[in-house]
């Protein structure tokens, strides 16, 4: 199934495309940081940023890059 085939189902038993698509994502940064979900997805991170924001979520302070401790 290709996108333009999975949208013409969707749209057919009523789910606008456009909006499952923007409430899955606010869904997805709700529950794991904006980077974090915009890398996973191709986003960009001010996307994904802005997203958080307009959910209302809670992850405004993590610091993306590599956390491993190095000896």
């Amino acid at each position: 199934m290709n996108p333009v085939s999975l949208q013409v189902h969707l749209r057919k038993i009523g789910v606008p495309p456009q909006r499952g698509r923007t409430s899955a994502i606010r869904q997805l940064v709700l529950q794991a940081p904006a980077p974090v979900i915009a890398k996973a997805l191709g986003y960009h991170a001010k996307t994904a940023t802005r997203l958080v924001t307009e959910a209302g979520g809670t992850w405004s302070r993590y610091a993306p890059g590599d956390h491993e401790r190095r000896r």
